[in-house]
Parts: structure tokens; C-alpha cells; sequence
């Protein structure tokens, strides 16, 4: 064992105060931490993304609230449930009043607690998701999104995820429930956001999401922690008969930053829709890894992604549909696009098509370009500063999966960031 795992068994023994019905999938988590290997450049799913930045630091503690920092963050503007936590720590002053559809897990009712242990850690592979163990070992507490049968939340929940750095470096386990039953109908945002502070935590974040028939989830889930955080996280997603997920992730590179997203179409009829964007910059690291199942007959899933890669930062993307025997009929389409503006940006991308069906129909591609020089100098010749040519076509090549978001808010609040990060002050919508 590594000298993280070791540090991530003692931490885990460390927490006393978590629900005693928790414990059994602790146990069971900690038992699979401790039995799994680490992974290294031979291990296909970790290939391009090395470990070290968690290896080189020395965790010892948990991680602990700072007054008054949840005010130091840029929020959405947004009339929702909101949910704040500040590296871990609920923060009830930033949240507002409670919601009988959202619970956090150690104040659950006895249906709500029976929910929680029916499909907390199932929803997710562990042997395939190593992190995905760890976050089970750690689990102490977290929050229950369940929306009942027939029902349609009148507004978005928004969960709010406030990183802030601490005298030592610390751990932030997250866990998020999501359980749509019959025809429900909910949308969710994930926010992982940081001061300008250096940060010096490793945050390990874990969504699981059950989607019953013919319910549907807007999901949207946006990384824009400063560059030292270290964030791996998973989002994970059954689909029954007739379910709709429409997705949307943005995600700033770090010094080690990975999402997984496992999306399962577990009944007929399911569709599943899923853009993303990612921004590395600098000497930062971002790895998207999606993998999307097809188990059922007469499904659909589109993705899309696309990176702006710069400086010299780097970004992995990896893309697999798998589509199983009797997922007759079905249609997947995954496209990747990225953009270097630098010579010194790389990317390794890797979209995947594994077909065991013989009615299908499915097309992958993926693409890697640079700024087109005569589109440079088109815009250069109509008066246009080098520096805002090149922020219009950077910024022209991710536009149209930000215009298709349904929700203005979220749509502004990224239009706005993206221009200060884009070093402009123009209005870029």
C-alpha cells in the first residue's frame, strides 16, 4: 500500500460520529480501498493521469468551516434550495430554510434512512471506480435528494461546495443522493468553487443518481476551484423505462482534476444527454472519463465535449459507449473536439464505441485543432487586437453548448466567468 492509502484507512478510522446504519458500507469500503492496487501508467483507466500530487502531500485531518468564507465565493444568483458547505461543513447561515425533499443523512426519517441504504453505493461500480470505495469508506454524513412519485420541484436545488485553504492540508468527502421516483421531475446544480486562495485540500466528491420511469433530471455540474485543489469525483446514473437525464459539466483544470460520469440505461425507451466543457490553462490537468451503457433496447445517448487547452496545461478525455446484446435499436452518438492554443497544450483523447448488438446505430469522432490562422488574421485586418481575436474564436468554439442551457442563470453566471477568464472585459454572450 501507498503512503496515501495508508493515510486514507487512518483517517477513515479516525471519524466516530457517523450514523451507526452507515457502518456496514464503510467497512465495506474501507475493505475494498485496502485490497485494490494502485494505480499507475499500466493501469488503462489512470494512464494519462498520474497520482502524484496526492502521493507528495501529507493529509492528516478533515476538513474544518472558516467563518465567513462562504461570502468570499462567487454564487449563482439563483431562486433555489441552496445548500452550502464550506470544505465539508454544512454551513446553515449561506443555506436556506429546509426542504422536505432534500435531507441530509443523519437526519433522515426511518423511509428516508431505508431509501438511503437501498441504493447509497449501489448505483456506483467500486471495483471499476477506486475513489468511489474510498468516498465509502469516509462517508459520514450527506445529503438525500428524493423527489416522490408524480412530483415536480417548483425550483432547482443548488448545491453549493465551498472550498477555502487551512493551516495543514485537509480531506473533503462529499456525497450526494439522488432519487427521482415515477414521473418526478427535478433540476439539480452542483457547484465546486473556491476563493483565490492558494488551496491545499483534496476534495473527493461522489453523486449517485437514481432516475425512475419516465422521470427526468436537468443536471448541471460546474468545477471552478482554484489551480492547487485536488478534486476527483464521480457522477453516476441508473436510467429506467421511458427516463430522461439531460447533463451539462464545465470543469477549470488543476494541479489533479478527474470526473467520471456512468451513466447506465437500465430500462427501454431511456435517453441520456451529456455536454461538457473543459478549460485547462497554465501547467493545470483536467481528465474527463465517460462511460455509457446501454443495456436496454430502444435508447438513446448524445454526448458532446470540447476543451480549449492552453499554455501548457494538458487534458485527457476518454469516451466509451458500451452497448450490451440486447440493447437492440439503440442510438449513441459521442463527439470530442478540442482546441490548442498553445504549442506547448496537449491532450489525449479516446473515444471508444463496443458494440454487441447487431441493430444499432452509433457514430464516434474526435478532433484536435488549432486557431485558424487565416480567421486570425481576417479579424486582425477588420481592426481586432490579436489578444481579442484569439478570445473570439476560442470562445466562438465552446459558445453553442452554453447557448443550449435552459436555465439564464446558469448561462450568464458562465458567460461572465469565461470572460474574465478569457482576460476581457467584453460582454461575450
Amino acid at each position: 500500500m501507498t503512503d496515501f492509502q495508508q493515510q486514507a484507512l487512518q483517517l477513515a478510522s479516525q471519524q466516530q460520529d457517523s450514523p451507526v446504519w452507515l457502518r456496514p458500507l464503510r467497512g465495506e469500503g474501507a475493505g475494498q480501498w485496502q485490497r485494490a492496487g494502485w494505480p499507475g501508467r499500466r493501469t488503462e483507466l489512470w494512464k494519462y493521469t498520474p497520482l502524484q500530487a496526492l502521493q507528495r502531500t501529507d493529509f492528516q485531518c478533515w476538513g474544518r468551516a472558516q467563518p465567513q468564507s462562504a461570502g468570499s465565493a462567487s454564487l449563482l444568483p439563483l431562486d433555489a434550495i441552496r445548500l452550502v458547505f464550506v470544505n465539508g461543513v454544512f454551513d446553515a447561515q449561506a443555506s436556506t430554510a429546509a426542504h422536505p425533499q432534500v435531507v441530509h443523512f443523519s437526519a433522515a426519517s426511518e423511509p428516508q434512512r431505508a431509501l438511503i441504504e437501498k441504493h447509497l453505493g449501489r448505483i456506483v461500480n467500486t471495483e471499476r471506480h477506486l475513489f468511489a470505495s474510498l468516498s465509502n469508506a469516509w462517508v459520514q454524513d450527506g445529503v438525500l435528494l428524493h423527489v416522490p412519485r408524480n412530483v415536480i420541484l417548483d425550483k432547482p436545488v443548488y448545491i453549493v461546495h465551498v472550498s477555502t485553504p487551512d493551516a495543514e492540508p485537509v480531506i473533503v468527502n462529499q456525497r450526494l443522493l439522488v432519487v427521482l421516483e415515477e414521473n418526478a421531475k427535478a433540476e439539480l446544480i452542483e457547484h465546486f468553487v473556491s476563493d483565490a486562495q492558494a488551496q491545499n485540500s483534496f476534495v473527493n466528491s461522489l453523486t449517485e443518481v437514481s432516475i425512475g420511469a419516465n422521470a427526468e433530471l436537468q443536471h448541471y455540474r460546474i468545477n471552478l476551484e482554484q489551480e492547487q485543489q485536488i478534486h476527483i469525483g464521480g457522477v453516476h446514473i441508473d436510467l429506467q423505462r421511458d427516463a430522461r437525464y439531460r447533463g451539462f459539466t464545465l470543469a477549470e483544470g488543476s494541479q489533479l482534476k478527474r470526473l467520471d460520469f456512468q451513466i447506465n440505461h437500465r430500462g427501454a425507451g431511456a435517453h441520456a444527454a451529456l455536454n461538457g466543457v473543459y478549460l485547462p490553462r497554465n501547467n493545470q490537468l483536467v481528465d474527463y472519463h465517460t462511460n455509457v451503457e446501454h443495456w436496454a433496447p430502444h435508447c438513446t445517448t448524445s454526448e458532446v465535449f470540447r476543451g480549449i487547452i492552453s499554455d501548457s496545461a494538458r487534458a485527457v478525455f476518454n469516451g466509451r459507449i458500451l452497448i450490451h446484446p440486447h440493447a437492440q435499436k439503440t442510438l449513441a452518438e459521442l463527439s470530442n473536439r478540442n482546441l490548442l492554443t498553445s504549442d506547448k497544450a496537449e491532450v489525449d483523447t479516446k473515444p471508444e464505441l463496443e458494440i454487441y448488438a447487431d441493430d444499432v446505430k452509433c457514430a464516434h469522432g474526435a478532433t484536435v485543432s488549432q486557431l485558424d490562422e487565416t480567421a486570425m488574421y481576417y479579424l486582425q485586418s477588420r481592426g481586432v487586437s490579436k489578444t481579442q481575436a484569439r478570445t473570439m474564436l476560442s470562445f466562438g468554439f465552446i459558445n453553442e453548448l452554453l447557448q443550449e442551457l435552459p436555465r439564464a442563470e446558469v448561462r450568464d453566471y458562465l458567460h461572465h466567468h469565461l470572460a474574465i477568464l478569457f482576460g476581457t472585459a467584453t460582454d461575450l454572450s
